[in-house]
């Protein structure tokens, strides 16, 4: 089966509740950039796709980067004299800014207020926060909660560890016929963040579990990392990889409902951002163009100037543009599972056109080839598509072994598909053929 027969056979509905299933199930799970919590993510994903996952110790030299001690946590909360938990991290893990070191002790609001991080524009949500690299710690509650708090003494509590271990990725390869790549990268390292995290986790497990079915000229290299740390430390362990890479896509925020958006690689016009924009203006749906910049997800990393990889980053509603985003709630009910499917089977496109752009010389280039008598101007099956029939002119006319079908479609401003399937009918006429 080929991606372009795949596209045809799926239930999309089916394959949104499915993705959504599996975010619900990672959503309860603390994760961060090394520990338990990913490891945990990652067996999910294991029970879908074959993962291969990988422990880099600790102290262990990442290009320009050190990889951190190991991070975990049992519990964590502030408890006023009576003993009512004020904040609990069994409430919601994101009440504990993430790499917290531990503590036990009893302070007056004071001493504990700098400590505690709130939203005042929302006071109903728990931020998300961090400190991955400077040891400190807080907690992270509704501002609302925080005004009601009264000005006495608290008990403090994070069950915490820092200690030497691991960074933890999951890799996936799935081989094509060539062995150059496609590379898909998720982050894997956001505790309870429904879109920012895990929306792009559920997307990517779906399309290896799909692209594993079908016969695919590229090789699929999926990785489910955290985020900055676990690409740089890929990039650094997995130079001969990186070579082989001619297309990449970072998913993240895709189960959002805003319209999709496509930040280009830092190249701009490769193949992949070409592909990309091409889907998306003959998808019928909104959609926004971004360029390049050197801030946002993993793109930045796997487009830094020593490796150059052509990759994008593929998102409904961009990060810091939606109030949900980096709160709490960023949660179940914000991602839908129709457009969990929405973005899946908008990248299969991409890919399928990844994966059918040729170059074909015209072996009858001396005057238009007589179609009638040929049955060509009945050989796409009666479509009424735009385009349909005089797809097989333009194809005709461009394919002069230099541009390609997504050149090709480009300028005919035909849809990809269509021009395609008329490349496909005339080879079988023997009017053209793939130049390599």
């Amino acid at each position: 089966m080929t991606v372009a027969e795949l596209l045809a056979s799926l239930d999309r509905a089916a394959l949104g509740e499915r993705m959504h299933a599996l975010a619900g199930r990672a959503f309860p799970i603390c994760r961060s950039i090394t520990g338990d919590g990913v490891r945990r993510t990652l067996e999910l994903v294991r029970e879908r796709v074959p993962l291969v996952v990988t422990e880099v110790p600790s102290g262990t030299q990442v290009l320009d980067w050190v990889v951190p001690p190991e991070w975990n946590i049992r519990e964590a909360w502030i408890a006023d004299r009576a003993g009512r938990r004020i904040v609990d991290f069994q409430e919601s893990n994101l009440h504990v800014v993430g790499y917290s070191e531990p503590v036990r002790a009893r302070m007056g609001l004071a001493e504990l207020r700098p400590r505690l991080h709130t939203l005042p524009g929302q006071p109903d949500l728990i931020p998300y926060r961090t400190s991955y690299y400077e040891r400190t710690w807080g907690f992270c509650l509704p501002h609302h909660r925080l005004e009601q708090m009264q000005d006495t003494e608290y008990d403090v509590c994070i069950d915490s560890t820092l200690e030497p271990g691991s960074l933890t990725y999951g890799e996936l390869l799935l081989p094509g016929t060539s062995a150059e790549e496609v590379l898909i990268s998720c982050h894997v390292c956001h505790p309870s963040l429904a879109n920012d995290n895990l929306s792009g986790l559920a997307v990517a497990t779906q399309l290896a579990e799909l692209l594993g079915r079908t016969e695919h000229r590229y090789s699929y290299r999926f990785l489910f990392v955290p985020a900055t740390i676990g690409a740089i430390t890929w990039l650094a362990r997995n130079p001969d990889c990186a070579d082989r890479v001619r297309h990449g896509l970072v998913l993240t925020c895709v189960g959002d409902s805003g319209d999709i958006t496509y930040k280009r690689s830092r190249r701009g016009t490769a193949p992949i951002d070409r592909a990309a924009e091409h889907v998306l203006r003959h998808n019928g749906a909104g959609f926004q163009l971004r360029d390049f910049s050197p801030i946002g997800y993993d793109e930045r990393q796997y487009c830094s100037p020593g490796f150059d990889l052509a990759t994008g980053c593929f998102m409904r509603s961009p990060h810091g543009t939606f109030p949900e985003y980096h709160t709490s709630a960023d949660n179940m009910s914000f991602i839908r599972p129709a457009a969990l499917s929405d973005s899946l089977m908008t990248v299969l496109e991409i890919f399928r056109v990844l994966e059918d752009d040729r170059r074909f010389q015209n072996l009858q280039p001396y005057g238009e080839p007589q179609l009638g008598r040929r049955g060509l101007y009945r050989a796409l099956g009666g479509e009424t598509a735009p385009g349909a029939q005089i797809a097989l002119l333009w194809v005709l006319n461009l394919s002069d072994g230099h541009q390609s079908l997504l050149d090709i479609a480009e300028r005919a401003r035909l849809p990809f598909g269509t021009v395609a399937r008329a490349a496909d009918i005339l080879m079988g006429h023997e009017l053209l053929r793939e130049t390599a």
